[in-house]
């Protein structure tokens, strides 16, 4: 998909606010090798790299043998299907109608579930739950549906894993407020992408919405990540100040804000 900056624009950006840690996410593709290579390359910049493996069907799709092998390779995180998910491609709301483009078409996308036919989670999904627990990294929900992620996320709890982040929940995935509060109560996080609140081309919901989606899950229980970089959208470091500026005109507290741009983040990355 296009960008408007590289890893290492990013890095740069981020360096020079003083941001402690990036990670980088790739619907296609891992992106351990390039955060080990960015940070071999510049040891000078003192911030940690992060990133993980979206298991859509560049990967395989919900495959084992990738998420272990992104583990081996240091993944902080596994994101379910997201491009590739059953739910992103029928998208009764039409969400997605929108959704950014490759810049090549590319081979029609299968549709994938962490569920069979009969509603159960499937093995493949379980031994992927078993290796994120082994390896105590995150699992983040994708774009499965919100009936998926109640019975991913339970099962997941049942298994070991320790952190559950539901990405952006009421764009797709399809959450109510009572999901929200069913979903934090297994030990969720909600991550939502600050470029649908501020100006750009993906800005979707008002600053009332984010206060309420906050209030909903709670302020620790809420992470505010960039999901910029695209066309047509401000760069990551613009979201965030502009999120943060948005934040202190609804009243939230320095502290607050603090959390919920970094500090809950850095607990799900175990940073000190």
């Amino acid at each position: 998909m296009p960008r408007i900056l590289d890893h290492r624009e990013a890095m740069r950006d981020a360096v020079e606010a003083g941001f402690r840690a990036l990670l980088f996410k790739d619907h296609y593709y891992v992106g351990m090798p390039h955060a080990i290579m960015l940070q071999s390359l510049h040891p000078e910049d003192r911030i940690e790299l992060f990133s993980g493996i979206a298991l859509n069907n560049a990967s395989g799709g919900i495959n084992p043998h990738a998420v272990d092998h992104a583990v081996g390779l240091g993944a902080a995180i596994v994101w379910m299907p997201t491009l590739s998910a059953a739910n992103h491609l029928a998208d009764a709301g039409k969400q997605t109608k929108t959704f950014p483009k490759t810049t090549r078409k590319m081979l029609p996308a299968e549709p994938l579930s962490v569920l069979d036919a009969n509603g159960a989670l499937t093995d493949n999904a379980k031994q992927v739950l078993d290796i994120v627990a082994d390896a105590d990294i995150i699992l983040a929900g994708g774009h499965l549906s919100a009936e998926e992620l109640h019975i991913l996320f339970e099962e997941a709890g049942r298994r070991g894993v320790k952190k559950l982040l539901v990405n952006h929940p009421t764009y797709v995935i399809g959450c109510t407020d009572t999901d929200i509060r069913q979903l934090v109560g297994l030990g969720a996080h909600m991550e939502h992408s600050i470029g649908m609140f501020v100006e750009g081309k993906s800005l979707k919901f008002t600053p009332q919405d984010l206060a309420h989606l906050i209030e909903v899950a709670g302020v620790d229980r809420t992470v505010l990540s960039s999901d910029l970089g695209l066309l047509g959208s401000p760069r990551p470091l613009a979201g965030f100040r502009a999120v943060v500026q948005t934040l202190l005109d609804l009243g939230f507290a320095a502290p607050d804000i603090r959390k919920l741009v970094g500090d809950n983040a850095a607990s799900l990355l175990k940073l000190q």
